[in-house]
């Protein structure tokens, strides 16, 4: 029999402003001890050096985080002319240089090309899996990584400034499984000068902006105190994007057994909704005219 996971059954969503210098999972362990939280995991990771928007759902609001990763983010990053690195960033070594620089005409003439639905190669040291294994493992044991093109979706790409020759900064909206080193990257390449990401921050991450979020040193301040609930935003934030639907009295309990059942409101046939009962989220699932089959069961999170 497993042993049973200490902590408190808390559910619900707290977001990081993450600093730079830490992966997402020792702030996702950061979390978990401050709040004392039985569960938890993030919603999208952030390169150790990035800041910025890291969603971190606790106990029940885990099931929704595809919710979370499917939706837009927004970042906000600079990049280096003249330089490529092995990890397409500033903490990689320097494998290639190139003296030219290009121009703002020239920079804002590339950019269409990464707008819509493009194909890009996630870089070397990723978190992408190889026969099982993290492609970042394998280019830290000096293996040729070769990582198949993956379909993204780019909203928006907006070059903000120039400030300097060997600088430029941008802003992008991308769908899920985007790499900003990647942008940069294959940007360096487009204009004949090489790049590289040197600061990366993400703004925005489906409902969570970085204005909601709470810095590390607040939490390490509030752990284990009630005022770090406060800041706990509820499970049902990440299912804004969704239809709501709500639940009769008698299909609650159906819901949660994972058995299809009556829900009131609107949506399209086969559409994904949650639903709700009392204002709590119950269960996230398709809808069939009528009646929801479960596909995400959400367990009685409290008031």
């Amino acid at each position: 029999m497993g042993r049973k996971r200490k902590g408190r059954d808390i559910s619900g969503w707290l977001i990081v402003d993450k600093p730079a210098g830490m992966t997402s999972t020792a702030v996702v362990n950061k979390v978990r001890w401050a709040l004392d939280a039985k569960k938890a995991g993030h919603a999208g990771t952030l390169d150790p050096d990035a800041t910025g928007v890291l969603a971190v759902a606790l106990g029940e609001a885990t099931k929704t985080v595809p919710y979370v990763t499917d939706a837009l983010k927004a970042y906000t990053f600079t990049v280096r002319w003249g330089q490529a690195t092995n990890t397409d960033d500033a903490d990689g070594e320097i494998i290639a240089e190139r003296t030219a620089r290009p121009d703002e005409a020239a920079i804002k003439a590339a950019l269409p090309a990464f707008l819509g639905d493009i194909e890009q190669v996630p870089p070397a040291f990723s978190a992408v899996k190889i026969d099982g294994v993290r492609a970042y493992k394998k280019a830290r044991d000096g293996e040729d990584v070769v990582l198949s093109a993956r379909p993204l979706w780019v909203e928006e790409l907006l070059m903000t400034d120039v400030p300097d020759a060997d600088h430029a900064v941008f802003e992008m909206t991308c769908g899920k499984g985007g790499y900003v080193r990647s942008i940069a990257r294959d940007l360096g390449e487009a204009l004949g000068c090489l790049g590289h990401v040197v600061r990366l921050r993400r703004v925005w991450s489906g409902p969570f902006d970085v204005e909601s979020g709470i810095t590390l040193e607040t939490i390490e301040t509030l752990a284990r105190t009630p005022e770090l609930d406060t800041h706990v935003q509820p499970l049902e934030v990440a299912l804004a994007d969704l239809p709501e639907l709500r639940a009769t009295e008698g299909a609650v309990t159906r819901l949660r057994n994972g058995n299809p059942a009556e829900a009131i409101g609107h949506a399209e046939f086969g559409e994904t909704v949650w639903v709700s009962h009392d204002g709590r989220a119950i269960a996230v699932g398709e809808y069939r005219g009528g009646l929801v089959q479960p596909q995400r069961v959400i367990l009685d999170h409290g008031a």
